[in-house]
């Protein structure tokens, strides 16, 4: 490669840079996942010979997801991290270390609930996904990187589609569900920003917060009851909050919580005919999370 040549593609590299990021995050739900796929697209293409190539743009992002679907593949391969095995509490977990507040601002951008469901995906439904969803790939452009004809890749990314937007809309009234909507952000809002007071306002005065065991460590469930023990409760969580998002859980709205694109627990909610909350379950046991039917808040509705 002549130095010109070098010039060329580092300066098309740059410029391509933030969108390479982007695609390597939405397929790994990792910041620092995503900050190395993009630096080893970089090695890959300093070494490969790129005269031919018509559009170095393209390319790029074919090879970064190239290295994202071997990194989702070993995943698979390795299988799931055992959740005792895993920080207490993974919201301060030190692989984030360097840039928390970044990886808080993408995972709201891009959705939390979104990193979620895409993690139940395949590896090569989630390519599909990603790519011709999200960042517009044509079909025939992914089909070699899959080793799957061009029908065969849209059969993919329609299956991801539907477990993204989920199969049956909620079973709630479109108004009900908007105000369950309002409570629920309203909830995480005051969390994370560690408004006591705002929290205080949307519990109902006899309200009850179940945590399973996976939650906190404990040889029995831990029940909390009253509004001020269970937003004192709330206040203590404020870093696990940067890491949570609204989703769709069973039909109605409740909050994520996931490190790196991988669900830690959720939040469920019932509530009050005041328009308040009156009872939160908070479940992190992997079998229970397993059952629950999680889609993005922006799922179709009746």
């Amino acid at each position: 490669m002549t130095d010109k040549e070098l010039l060329d593609l580092t300066a098309v590299f740059e410029e391509q840079r933030p969108r390479l990021r982007s695609v390597a995050y939405r397929m790994l739900g990792s910041l620092s996942e995503a900050d190395d796929a993009v630096q080893e697209a970089w090695i890959r293409a300093d070494r490969a010979d790129t005269d031919e190539v018509d559009n170095l743009a393209g390319w790029l992002t074919t090879v970064v997801a190239r290295i994202c679907l071997n990194l989702l593949r070993s995943r698979t391969t390795r299988g799931e991290t055992p959740l005792d095995e895993r920080p207490s509490d993974p919201a301060l977990g030190p692989d984030e270390a360097g840039h928390p507040e970044e990886e808080t601002l993408l995972a709201d951008e891009v959705g939390v609930a979104l990193l979620v469901v895409l993690d139940t995906l395949s590896p090569a439904e989630r390519v599909a996904f990603v790519l011709h969803d999200t960042f517009a790939v044509p079909f025939e452009q992914i089909a070699p990187l899959l080793d799957r004809t061009p029908a065969a890749v849209r059969q993919l990314a329609s299956r991801a589609r539907r477990r993204v937007r989920g199969a049956e809309p909620a079973p709630v009234p479109v108004p009900d569900l908007a105000r369950r909507h309002r409570l629920v952000d309203a909830f995480l809002a005051a969390t994370r920003g560690g408004d006591f007071e705002a929290l205080l306002g949307l519990l109902a005065p006899d309200v009850v917060l179940h945590a399973d065991r996976a939650v906190i460590p404990t040889p029995q469930p831990v029940v909390l009851a009253g509004a001020r023990v269970v937003a004192e409760s709330a206040m203590a969580a404020v870093a696990r909050a940067r890491h949570t998002g609204v989703a769709l859980i069973d039909g109605t709205p409740g909050l994520v919580m996931a490190v790196h694109g991988r669900l830690a627990l959720v939040l469920r909610f019932a509530f009050g005919p005041a328009g308040t909350i009156s009872d939160i379950q908070v479940v992190a046991e992997r079998e229970e999370l397993a059952k629950l039917d999680i889609v993005t808040p922006d799922a179709p509705q009746p």
